[in-house]
């Protein structure tokens, strides 16, 4: 064929259906007999139950029943990432309440309105304990304990032996307290589940419709605990409204959900309230760093020194464990830095559960290592610039094993870095923040730019299916779309391979009974990986229609060929063709299918990169901060679609500049959320945000066909610290040397108050002086389990 579709911009093949109304989700399936679920949520932070009484709301008018922990047998699921085996969640609670919002009664009736009545007649006898809500506080020895047995409120951690000695041979070493914020996952749609019970005589014994990321993960996760065969189990997502990291794993009303279905013979529906998601979704980010850089007087890095606090919220929620696992393993950044202790530790707190959030550990390491390295480019009177170009790791030296053990596939730093400051204009923007200080403005400007590597993929390969049939062709993935474009991309893959046009592609995921088995979709594996199998197993139906064309067309297979009419035929000879339905029909005459399956494993985890610049507005009289640029230049990379791409792009900047601007979810000293609603959580709307300036650079990565990178999360990586860096880089002539996220008004405010008397460094906890010391031997397993 002449040319490839790849490389392309096509437009998305799944929005038709999206845009026309015919979206299918959980929560408008018509499943006839369905009943209703709401759930009793504990209102304190910490407290014993002394005692559940369902008796008023199992006789309320339209209940079917009401089922405190004692009285529903349901098993704890598997976690999606166990820290602490100790610190296990009961899907309803049995003895004690740990965080407000935890589910500690059901209620099942014949409409959404009578349960939310029979909801209020549930009365618990709580005993109130002393509540954390601080993971510092937490780490005090006198703290409240959320499990008493464990002896404190550490689930997990470890310290390097080295300590502070990474630091002895620097001449200036700049010292930070930095709080990267906990956030809301917030998806348009928040968890879902439709369960429907079948039997030894059926298919199945239970058919579950679930928004989910992970549906073959929570087909294995329900099996485990309710003691079936994964066969035995058929999950079904249908469009699932976001995901963002949020919806992974099995969380406890889907294993209420699925004991409800049996018990009473009769499908059930939960469908989460916005009030529900925002204090039982697990949140995201919830770190405390502690972070010393040691440099030479010329800008040169001699040593790095972590100290990094993971608020696990409560029952060891895994979001605790990324301090441990990705933002450790990234925490090195693009930068050459010779020497690196790194100490981390998962605190229990009675919060909501902490798990992953677009970029899961990600994120936090770059925003920790971009702030220092504007904070000593301040330091030593240096461009921010300047100082990243003088210490950047140079392509030659990769593949590239960093000291805390990733594997860099690929790379080239500067490339990005020198673009976006290409077309931000950086002088340009220099002189305008100079010529504003010199006028003695009130609204002063800022730049920040940021340099980030991440890593995606990884871990266990994927599974894909290729069938051609007389109709076009027929695409199955393991992987699990949640409005990326899968189907658009992998089914360019497809044509790409075999010439057969995108509208007769059709493409097949997220349903365990026709895909059998898949890793779902998380640490923007998908294309990497799935696209990959989807490639590989093209590849093979070529083989085998070539070998059908060859004996049908009497010619040698080595001289059959793909021509640009996208069909079969034989090199130098035009008249001697054959198209894909009589290819199709052939395989079937011969009792087959033209079809090809394979798993394919990656080489490795790959390590997308790029660079952030963005340009905000400081008023320096109110603290109000308003971003005016954003430029991104992502590298993922060999790009199969630069439209999807730039959504990709879009997407994660969004989030990551709401990091920095307006997100925090807090918490009262009693552990009372104080931003349960989206009237009182700050998510920007389109008005809030400048319009963005995407591009990229191809850097392809050796360990997959496609050379391929994530893409998904990049941006939300990249993005945080440039803004953050840029509302700091506003106020540095006042004195200014830090601002923690968000940058609100009243935070920006203060900071040009207390200028250069500000106090950035306290020493850190001294629970980290008892952590263990971690082994050299200890297995780096973060490029297995990106999340």
């Amino acid at each position: 064929m002449v040319g490839s579709l790849l490389g392309t911009e096509v437009q998305r093949v799944e929005d038709p259906e999206l845009l026309r109304g015919r979206g299918t989700y959980v929560g408008n399936l018509d499943i006839e007999g369905v009943l209703h679920i709401g759930f009793v949520r504990s209102p304190v932070a910490h407290a014993r139950v002394g005692g559940v009484d369902v008796a008023a709301a199992a006789a309320a008018p339209g209940v079917v029943g009401a089922f405190a922990a004692a009285d529903l047998d349901v098993p704890i699921p598997p976690s999606f990432v166990e820290l602490n085996p100790h610190c296990a969640r009961p899907p309803l609670a049995t003895d004690r309440v740990r965080f407000v919002g935890e589910p500690v009664a059901v209620v099942v009736g014949e409409s959404a309105a009578a349960v939310a009545d029979a909801v209020e007649l549930v009365d618990v006898d709580y005993e109130p304990l002393p509540a954390v809500a601080d993971p510092e506080h937490a780490l005090d020895p006198a703290a409240e304990q959320q499990f008493p047995e464990l002896g404190s409120n550490i689930a997990g951690g470890f310290r390097d032996l080295a300590g502070a000695d990474v630091l002895a041979d620097a001449e200036v070493v700049v010292r930070a307290r930095i709080e990267n914020q906990r956030v809301a996952v917030v998806p348009l749609e928040g968890n879902a589940i439709a369960v429907q019970p079948g039997g030894p005589e059926q298919d199945h014994d239970v058919t579950v419709h679930v928004s989910t990321q992970m549906p073959h993960g929570l087909r294995d996760g329900l099996a485990k605990a309710f003691g079936w065969e994964p066969e035995r189990v058929r999950v079904i997502s249908p469009h699932v409204g976001g995901g963002f990291g949020g919806k992974a794993g099995v969380v406890s009303e889907h294993a209420v959900a699925v004991a409800l279905a049996l018990r009473l013979g009769r499908p059930v529906r939960w469908v989460e309230t916005r009030s529900e998601n925002m204090q039982g979704m697990p949140h995201g980010r919830a770190q405390v760093q502690y972070t010393e850089l040691g440099l030479r007087r010329d800008g040169t890095i001699t040593g790095m020194r972590c100290r990094v606090i993971g608020d696990c919220g409560a029952y060891a929620g895994f979001g605790g464990s990324l301090a441990l696992s990705s933002t450790r393993m990234m925490a090195q950044g693009v930068y050459r830095i010779p020497k690196i202790s790194y100490d981390g530790v998962a605190v229990l707190t009675n919060t909501t559960p902490v798990g992953a959030f677009r970029g899961a550990g990600r994120p936090e390491a770059a925003a920790m290592l971009e702030r220092m390295v504007d904070l000593a480019a301040a330091e030593l009177d240096m461009d921010p610039v300047t100082l990243r170009r003088k210490n950047f790791l140079v392509p030659e030296s990769f593949p590239h094993k960093t000291l805390l053990g990733a594997t860099y596939d690929s790379g080239d730093y500067e490339l990005p870095f020198n673009e976006a400051l290409r077309l931000a204009d950086y002088e340009a923007l220099r002189a305008e923040q100079a010529r504003r200080i010199a006028a003695g403005e009130k609204v002063l400007l800022g730049i920040g730019t940021s340099a980030y590597v991440e890593i995606t993929g990884g871990g266990a390969g994927e599974y894909a299916e290729v069938e051609v049939h007389e109709n076009g062709a027929r695409i199955k993935v393991g992987t699990s779309a949640h409005g990326q474009g899968h189907a658009t991309s992998f089914a360019m893959i497809v044509s790409d391979a075999l010439g057969i046009p995108l509208e007769a592609i059709e493409f097949v995921q997220s349903d365990t009974a026709e895909v059998p088995r898949g890793g779902g979709t998380g640490g923007s594996r998908s294309l990497q990986i799935a696209g990959s199998a989807v490639r590989e197993a093209g590849d093979l139906v070529l083989r085998k229609a070539k070998e059908l064309a060859a004996a049908r067309l009497e010619a040698s297979v080595d001289d059959i060929e793909l021509t640009d009419g996208g069909e079969l035929g034989v090199a130098g000879v035009p008249s001697a063709t054959i198209a894909w339905p009589e290819l199709a029909r052939a395989a079937a005459e011969d009792g087959d299918r033209l079809a090809a399956n394979i798993d394919f494993a990656p080489g490795g985890a790959t390590f997308p990169f790029g660079a952030h610049v963005s340009v905000v507005e400081v008023d320096v009289e109110t603290g109000h901060v308003r971003p005016l640029r954003h430029i991104a230049v992502d590298d993922c990379g060999r790009i199969i679609n630069p439209l999807l791409v730039r959504g990709q792009q879009h997407g994660g900047a969004a989030q990551g500049i709401a990091q920095a601007l307006w997100e925090q979810v807090t918490f009262d000293a009693e552990g009372n959320p104080e931003t349960g609603t989206l009237a009182d959580y700050a998510i920007p709307s389109a008005a809030d945000l400048p319009s963005f300036e995407v591009t990229n650079t191809e850097t392809p990565s050796p360990l997959n066909p496609l050379g391929a990178k994530g893409i998904g999360e990049s941006a939300t990586v990249g993005s945080t610290p440039a803004v953050q860096n840029a509302v700091v880089d506003a106020l540095k002539h006042l004195g200014v040397r830090h601002i923690d996220m968000p940058t609100t008004p009243e935070r920006v405010w203060q900071a040009i108050q207390q200028g250069a008397e500000a106090t950035l460094w306290q020493e850190p906890p001294a629970a980290f002086a008892t952590l263990p010391t971690r082994d050299e031997n200890t297995p780096e397993d973060a490029e297995e389990a990106v999340v």
